[in-house]
């Protein structure tokens, strides 16, 4: 990251949209974790990426307060600064609609997205893929997985080579864990059919 850009980062209130995240503190998260460390994740995944865009930043902070806070009253986001009417407009884009199934949510993502939103969803998967390694439901993970592979994986291709790569690697890992976790429940039940100890 270059020196501007640090001093870009530093010059943005940051701050008031973590107090709105707050309201996620204790929510749990189906891939492991609670709900505001994911927040702070993808904020983190972004920077790491040096995406400095305000707007961006400040969204990946609240981004899932839409979908897991009920009845959040929006004014509460657009009231928070300059920034409050794109950072909501861009959570709401980041946010499923009422209906929309999963395909369809990440399919209008990559058909349609601005490119922010494309960027924020990405990073918000490769939080949720590093997090699946906590998660007990193994269809689940397989599910996620491939539905990483078939909807975000070409989201990613059209934002960042860099977080492709990342995503191919969290892809290869997890299958990779599955396939050792199934190795391994294959021999519990093998063990337990002998009657060995």
């Amino acid at each position: 990251m270059t020196k501007e850009q640090m001093l870009q980062i530093s010059g943005m209130h940051l701050a008031p949209y973590i107090e709105v995240a707050t309201m996620l503190i204790g929510k749990s998260r189906r891939a492991g974790g609670n709900m505001f460390r994911h927040q702070i994740d993808t904020l983190g995944i972004l920077i790491d990426y040096a995406y400095i865009d305000a707007v961006l930043l400040k969204a990946s902070i609240v981004h899932d307060i839409l979908e897991d806070v009920p009845n959040f009253n929006h004014n509460i986001l657009l009231s928070v600064d300059a920034d409050s009417k794109d950072v909501y407009e861009l959570v709401k884009e980041v946010s499923r609609r009422n209906g929309e199934s999963k395909p369809e949510f990440l399919i209008r993502i990559l058909e349609s997205g601005s490119h922010n939103a494309k960027i924020l969803k990405v990073a918000d998967r490769i939080s949720n893929m590093i997090s699946l390694g906590f998660v007990n439901n193994l269809d689940f993970v397989e599910r996620y997985i491939n539905e990483t592979e078939q909807y975000v994986l070409p989201i990613a291709n059209q934002v960042s080579q860099y977080m492709v790569t990342e995503l191919v690697d969290l892809i290869k890992s997890r299958r990779n864990y599955l396939e050792g976790f199934y190795k391994y429940l294959e021999s519990t039940q093998e063990t337990d059919a002998s009657g060995s100890i």
